[in-house]
């Protein structure tokens, strides 16, 4: 019986997927046909954004952007790994090489967001022990979880807080170990940006490198 409903319920799913491509064919497309039109000759996004990802960030929703304005690149806990030239498959970094040499992106965001698995799974030990390559991958962000205790946080929402933005902070660093980041930062042909995302309340706090917070974008 639990199989059966298990099964319906996929299908359900699966039907509301097919029911909101045909509804954008026949609605939204309609509505930008002239932009989706013009994208057909190739893109050329003005920012590349570095998120999580979780199910409940939405770049492009919470930009307000259209398509093509975004070149996005998404993983558990918003990693950017360290650069390095290798003959393994390496799915970020490529990315951000083809963002900065080829599209030649402005702007570069990198998003974290509150509630995020991947920086609570620091504190959950053996919770990936059936995911190695999770487990392996948030490896890249061990030393955040040192960061945070030494702040000794009050409780686990400030814990929570202080990962999340702290994560935040050694992305970017990771950012700078790129050659064309640092080279186009340094030419002020490329700006960065860390921001923290808030999905109960919507709001967006922005890295301040001269201060070293975050601070509410506000209009």
């Amino acid at each position: 019986m639990q199989e059966k409903l298990e099964s319906q319920n996929a299908q359900n799913t699966i039907d509301l997927l097919f029911e909101g491509a045909i509804k954008f064919k026949e609605e939204n497309f309609l509505a930008y046909k002239e932009l989706f039109e013009n994208l057909k000759e190739g893109q050329n996004p003005h920012t590349l954004f570095v998120g999580c990802a979780d199910s409940r960030v939405v770049p492009n929703l919470i930009t307000n952007t259209l398509p093509g304005e975004l070149f996005v690149v998404r993983n558990i806990a918003n990693i950017v790994p360290p650069y390095r030239a290798t003959d393994e498959y390496l799915a970020t970094t490529s990315a951000i090489e083809y963002a900065l040499e080829e599209l030649k992106v402005e702007n570069i965001i990198i998003c974290g967001h509150s509630h995020c698995g991947g920086c609570a799974a620091l504190y959950e030990e053996g919770h990936f022990e059936s995911m190695p390559n999770v487990k392996n991958w948030l490896k890249l962000i061990s030393s955040v979880k040192e960061q945070v205790l030494a702040l000794k946080p009050k409780d686990s929402a400030m814990r929570a807080y202080l990962t999340e933005q702290i994560n935040i902070e050694k992305q970017i660093v990771n950012l700078f170990t790129y050659p064309k980041v640092k080279e186009k930062y340094l030419a002020r042909t490329l700006k960065i940006y860390g921001w923290h995302y808030i999905i109960e309340s919507g709001e967006v706090y922005n890295y301040d490198f001269k201060m070293h917070e975050f601070n509410l974008l506000k209009g």
